[in-house]
């Protein structure tokens, strides 16, 4: 027998997880009824009976994150938002199961891992690190279809929902990469825990994270140059006979977009602690640009479940309707739980951003203040390829940290999408890669992203901007 539940002035029934009935009739954990609501940018799955039984092997599958580390994150976040550390938001725009080794996961958290460092050592203040990774498998579209040489067939919408082989039969959605999409992430999520666990992001580990990088990069010379002083420290603090754990391994956490409801709705959890129900599928979620519709099934579902959360904001945010979103989101201005997601442009950012932060730190509500300087960037080449400019990029980071410092308010955060490999995506920086190499690696399945230079020479920048607040 169900309960009922009040969310978002929505009457829903709680009912029984499939799986979990018992003969005794004891209590038994639920799962939240989602209410009918407008839902954008879901799949077009063809068979319904096939999406029913995906889901709810999804329900009864075990969780991938916990509700403590939810409430840990969402601490961390609450220190970040106060003005007294840094969120660093790192990894690839779409994840694919064929990137899925160990190789690539390793790639990636080293880079963010090696961003941090610079992050905490340049500006001597704790960065929370937060990987776009283990359920970044799902992505908006423009267009529901794409047309080439008069073929036309279903768009890519992530390896979560179908291939991105341009083929009729490969773009059609397919419920059971759900359940490939909840298995890819559960293996990223073990390594990533060993990793970061075991041993490898030892601050010891400065150097040896370096190795494969540092003879012919300049941010790579100029990194080497920061481990050897966090060495003399390190070995300095060892001599008084101070060996802080901290100092042996990182608290990681996993993100992702909430977009597909289909995979999100079923992977949430009521706590056995505090019986309030959790997302399972990642420790913090985001709303998009395109799906915060505050009156939409995206924004319901943040609402409800009580992981730290984030929304994308565009350069066509209304302020008060950011503050229509945050009155829906943390009616009870829980410090921690929301981020604000930036993503204006270089060319707009100091004209759109100043009006929402000064309404937003007006009306009480603490909010972490994330700078995403990747989606508000993106043009297509002349060879055409979707591309960013890295000075645009630098750009809009400077814009956000101007902004703040005029109103006084916090520039919590970056988020970036970024990969370990020296691919040939986002064009500029030291290295200089101009359009016509852009085809040389070439290898996002969706947007490019910085490579392992670029991103720590913009960890470069951030850490001197902040050092000198």
């Amino acid at each position: 027998m169900g309960s009922s539940v009040t969310l978002l002035g929505v009457t829903s029934q709680l009912r029984p997880a499939p799986g979990f009935e018992s003969a005794a009739g004891s209590e038994l954990p639920t799962v939240v009824q989602w209410p009918d609501l407008p839902a954008a940018h879901q799949p077009p799955w063809p068979d319904a009976s096939a999406l029913d039984r995906v889901r709810a092997q999804l329900a009864v599958l075990p969780p991938l994150v916990f509700a403590g580390e939810c409430d840990q994150l969402r601490a961390e976040l609450a220190a970040v938002a106060s003005g007294n550390a840094f969120v660093l938001m790192g990894g690839d725009c779409a994840e694919t199961f064929a990137a899925n080794t160990a190789d690539s996961i390793r790639a990636r958290l080293k880079t963010v891992l090696q961003m941090a460092v610079v992050l905490t050592y340049g500006a001597q203040m704790p960065v929370v690190k937060v990987g776009r990774m283990a359920g970044q498998y799902f992505k908006p579209r423009s267009a529901p279809t794409e047309t080439r040489d008069g073929l036309t067939v279903n768009s890519y919408l992530g390896d979560g929902v179908n291939e991105i082989v341009f083929e009729e039969a490969a773009r059609r959605p397919d419920p059971q990469r759900l359940i490939e999409a909840y298995n890819a992430s559960s293996a990223a999520l073990n390594l990533v825990r060993a990793f970061t666990q075991g041993g490898y992001a030892d601050l010891r580990q400065v150097h040896a994270w370096n190795q494969d990088f540092v003879r012919d990069s300049p941010a790579g010379q100029r990194y080497e140059a920061w481990a050897a002083e966090i060495d003399r420290a390190l070995a300095f603090m060892q001599a008084c006979g101070a060996d802080p754990e901290e100092f042996r391994r990182v608290d990681f956490y996993a993100a992702h977009e909430a977009l597909v409801l289909d995979y999100e709705e079923p992977l949430v959890r009521i706590d056995s602690r505090t019986g309030n129900p959790y997302s399972v599928s990642g420790h913090f979620l985001w709303v998009g640009e395109r799906t915060r519709d505050p009156e939409g099934a995206h924004v319901n579902f943040a609402a409800t479940i009580n992981n730290p959360i984030g929304v994308k904001l565009g350069p066509t945010t209304d302020p008060d309707a950011a503050l229509r979103l945050l009155d829906k989101l943390n009616p009870d201005h829980i410090p921690g739980r929301i981020s604000l997601i930036t993503r204006m442009g270089a060319s707009k950012v100091r004209e759109v951003l100043p009006n929402i932060v000064e309404k937003v730190e007006a009306s009480g509500h603490q909010v972490v203040w994330v700078c995403d300087p990747m989606h508000g960037n993106t043009r297509t080449s002349s060879s055409g390829h979707k591309t960013r400019q890295f000075d645009d990029v630098i750009g809009e980071v400077r814009g956000f940290f101007d902004v703040h410092k005029a109103i006084g308010s916090h520039p919590g955060g970056m988020h970036i999408e970024l990969t370990g490999d020296d691919v040939t995506e986002c064009v500029g920086g030291t290295f200089g890669i101009e359009e016509h190499q852009l085809a040389d690696r070439y290898e996002t399945a969706c947007d490019p992203r910085l490579n392992r230079e670029q991103s720590l020479e913009l960890a470069f920048l951030v850490s001197e901007i902040l050092g000198s607040k």
